[in-house]
């Protein structure tokens, strides 16, 4: 999952970072409500982590616009006010959940895969299509009676596809879903683990398919 997260606390920040990235996710980090703005008129995010007091303005304008602008990515505020009244401000503005700082990563992360099958529509998080199931949330691939083991973004690239069988992803859509702002990479990193994800595919009911000058689809399912 690509996250963004927006909190002006540099070492707050540093450690969500950190923590966010060894389960897994890719992350940008604004510590301006401009700059996160500025993100996301760039790229797609599945989740915004939100702070409220924020050096250019109050997160919760953020969130006002973010709704009336129809943007449903989903939004967990982070926030140090406690207060009922304030809990429910939050939620009523379009806030998909909230945590009080400070708070342990561990419910951080039970918040985001529940907001993130929320958005799903269902509880249900695996993906499956002939003889392969994903697991994203747990990290697990079976095809068929194996168990396979990927690495973080061979696991998340198979989520993109397996979520969009049939679309073509561009290289740069793939660089832009896969890596961070931060991440110096190419295109070419794109075709190292396409070439990892087509072996592990191998025998399966799954493949795919290059298309020249367009990028990659998912066939088969």
């Amino acid at each position: 999952m690509k996250f963004l997260l927006i909190e002006d606390n540099v070492d707050l920040a540093a450690a969500l970072c950190n923590r966010m990235r060894m389960d897994g996710h890719v992350v940008d980090h604004a510590s301006t409500i401009e700059d996160g703005h500025a993100y996301l008129a760039t790229t797609d995010y599945d989740l915004l982590l939100l702070d409220i007091m924020l050096p250019d303005g109050d997160g919760r304008d953020f969130l006002k616009s973010h709704r009336a602008a129809q943007n449903q990515i989903p939004v967990i505020v982070l926030t140090a006010r406690s207060e009922v009244s304030d809990r429910i401000s939050l939620l009523d503005l379009g806030a998909d959940d909230y945590l009080t700082k400070p708070f342990d990563h561990a419910e951080l992360q039970a918040r985001c895969r529940a907001v993130l099958r929320r958005r799903s529509g269902a509880a249900q998080t695996i993906l499956q299509h002939g003889d392969v199931a994903l697991d994203p949330l747990a990290s697990r691939l079976t095809i068929g009676a194996r168990d396979i083991s990927l690495r973080n973004r061979e696991l998340r690239l198979l989520e993109l596809f397996m979520n969009a069988p049939g679309q073509v992803f561009s290289k740069g859509k793939l660089v832009d879903r896969l890596f961070s702002y931060d991440d110096d990479v190419t295109e070419n990193a794109i075709e190292v683990y396409v070439a990892r994800l087509r072996k592990h595919l191998e025998d399966s009911s799954l493949s795919i398919t290059t298309l020249r000058g367009l990028g990659y689809r998912l066939d088969g399912a």
